[in-house]
């Protein structure tokens, strides 16, 4: 059960205008599943993305990259679950682009405005007969009156699940200028969750103006405050894709800085849309049953604090403790020591556990108790504060524990 998170509604989420979702039944992995997903963008649409950095990326991912790369205006996503296209090689790639092919035929534009992706089995060979079979239906409930509604979001964050319990997906206003503006997104990830990016797909979109120039810049700056800052099980997937769309429609000048008055309004609108999926893809971790926040003050740099924060969340020794709820504490402060800082003064390091102060000048706090820790180790929502006392950086990573039922969807994931 995902760690006090909640599907969301289909009346919660806001249509944006130039963007229509269709979503059907192929068949690709498991009958009777939403597992096919198009999104359609009208003419004018920009969009900026961050791929994975794994060195073994996905075919789809592989072609994102090349239409992205070649400049034309994207007109169509098309996202399939139950089959990752990767570890597929050349027929892999030549799948990936078949699909892109495909809708692009039939919706009477290029192949290179439209972006493929693929999430599920590594190493399986994608079913086109079924995937191509299956896109008729999805660009016919696009083009239905309901296409264009926000409850299409929730069956789109729904047609993208693979071992994900809950849909992830939401909606929010801002103004720019004295314009509305609106943004929506959704997610999909439970496992293989690590930086960089996670196993995930993620998809937001808003009907503000935006310089094309920015895109890429402003994907990645979202990505950096989100879904780069959280961690399952510090496996890097081969398919990440998180993609951010501006169609432009909501009637303000075209936005040319991302640090002035209304560029501050809206990053700070789409930052808060991409950090709660970021969230929900931890408090649904596989198996989960606690959501820790690890925050790291006092380094020189964001880098070490960085390298200091995942240490912690990735140790599957921390991870285990906090299962159990057993303040077995020495095991953070070992990972800090680990993290990789040559020449850290563990003389300095303070750690604290929600409220409890449990090291002071890298020893333990004379007042600390056992029977405190425990009692934060047993809340769903946990706060772990490491100070290096180096300097004035922070940053914060957000993770989960590792429970018994981490370890049976992942031995029982292909069955």
């Amino acid at each position: 059960m995902a760690v006090n998170f909640t599907a969301p509604r289909a009346q919660d989420l806001l249509p944006v205008p130039g963007v229509r979702i269709g979503v059907a039944e192929a068949g690709i992995r498991k009958a009777n599943r939403k597992d096919l997903t198009v999104f359609l963008l009208d003419e004018g649409c920009v969009v900026g993305a961050v791929f994975t950095r794994n060195r073994y990326a996905a075919a789809p991912v592989q072609v994102c990259r090349e239409h992205l790369s070649a400049g034309a205006g994207m007109r169509a996503l098309v996202i399939n679950t139950g089959n990752a296209n990767a570890g597929t090689g050349e027929p892999g790639l030549q799948h990936a682009r078949q699909t892109a092919h495909a809708l692009a035929l039939a919706l009477g534009v290029r192949h290179e405005q439209v972006l493929p992706f693929s999430t599920g089995v590594i190493m399986e060979p994608l079913p086109m007969d079924r995937l191509l079979a299956g896109l008729p239906a999805a660009l016919a409930d696009a083009a239905s009156p309901a296409g264009a509604s926000g409850a299409q979001w929730l069956k789109a964050a729904e047609g993208i699940m693979t071992t994900d319990t809950l849909p992830k997906a939401i909606s929010r206003q801002v103004s720019v200028g004295d314009r509305p503006v609106t943004i929506s997104g959704i997610a999909k990830g439970a496992g293989m969750i690590r930086p960089n990016m996670a196993t995930m797909l993620g998809y937001i979109a808003t009907d503000a103006a935006i310089d094309p120039a920015l895109m890429n810049e402003l994907a990645r700056r979202l990505a950096d405050a989100s879904f780069n800052r959280v961690t399952v099980d510090g496996d890097t997937s081969t398919n990440d894709s998180f993609v951010l769309i501006a169609t432009g429609q909501a009637g303000h000048a075209p936005l040319r800085s991302l640090d002035d008055i209304e560029g501050r309004s809206l990053v700070a609108g789409l930052t808060e849309v991409a950090r709660h999926l970021a969230h929900a893809l931890v408090r649904d971790g596989e198996g989960a049953t606690k959501f820790i926040s690890v925050r790291v003050e006092g380094g020189r740099t964001a880098d070490e604090c960085l390298k200091v924060a995942y240490a912690v969340a990735h140790s599957p020794l921390v991870k285990t403790a906090f299962f159990a709820s057993d303040p077995n504490l020495g095991r953070i402060l070992a990972a800090v020591g680990y993290a990789g800082i040559e020449d850290l003064d563990a003389r300095r390091i303070e750690l604290h556990l929600g409220d409890v102060h449990v090291v002071r000048a890298g020893g333990r706090h004379p007042d600390y108790r056992e029977a405190d820790g425990q009692r934060v180790m047993k809340e769903s929502e946990i706060l772990v504060r490491i100070g290096l006392g180096r300097g004035d950086c922070v940053e914060t990573v957000w993770t989960c524990d590792f429970s018994h039922d981490y370890v049976t969807i992942n031995a029982d994931y292909r069955s």
